[in-house]
């Protein structure tokens, strides 16, 4: 029993190691094609982006419409539900900002945020020329160099901009909710994204 106990413990710590999207993405997929090689679920299928070709650099939302980034995007989008209670409250705000967002179509956490995040500014009547999404490859890079001087530590990274001044970034995942975060964030209260000291 305590065998399988620790076994257990082993395989939560490794699987919980391998789905941030702070390390490169090769040792994860290395990873976790050595761990989950016979146990693929029809879910493990659906998000296995291995073998996609890499977007880089600057990106069209509508290049995530299609495949193969649309087997993530298209059903993530689709089964979000949006906090409109919050997006109502903040809309007016949203609308006036300007978002710098840096994903990788490799990157897991960038396959379940951003489908949402589009959803949340879909909601929010969110003007699609303020907004500059950038795909970066496993080393958060880009070709030209866009994300020089942004500190680009883990993606997705959205960067909340006011009056071309940067007000705050949800980096990797929202802390509350990409509502809720957003939310503080557009009304100037206390917010430390996840990586944040």
């Amino acid at each position: 029993m305590k065998k399988i106990i620790i076994l257990a413990c082993c395989f939560c710590i490794t699987t919980l190691g391998i789905l941030s999207c702070k390390e490169k993405a090769t040792e994860k997929v290395t990873t976790e094609t050595e761990t989950n090689s016979s146990l693929e679920t029809d879910e493990d299928k659906h998000l296995d982006t291995s073998e996609d070709p890499i977007l880089l650099g600057k990106t069209k939302r509508s290049q995530l419409h299609d495949e193969p980034y649309s087997k993530w995007f298209t059903p993530t989008y689709e089964e979000y539900v949006v906090d409109t209670a919050t997006v109502s409250t903040i809309g007016r705000k949203l609308r006036d900002a300007h978002l710098t967002i840096f994903m990788g179509t490799w990157c897991e956490d960038s396959q379940l945020q951003m489908p949402a995040l589009f959803k949340v500014l879909d909601e929010a009547g969110f003007n699609p020329n303020h907004y500059t999404l950038v795909t970066v490859s496993e080393e958060k890079d880009t070709p030209n160099g866009l994300e020089k001087g942004k500190n680009i530590i883990s993606v997705p990274t959205i960067i909340i901009n006011m009056e071309g001044k940067e007000i705050g970034r949800i980096v990797e995942y929202p802390i509350e909710s990409l509502e809720k975060d957003l939310e503080k964030i557009l009304n100037g209260e206390p917010y430390k994204h996840a990586y944040e000291e």
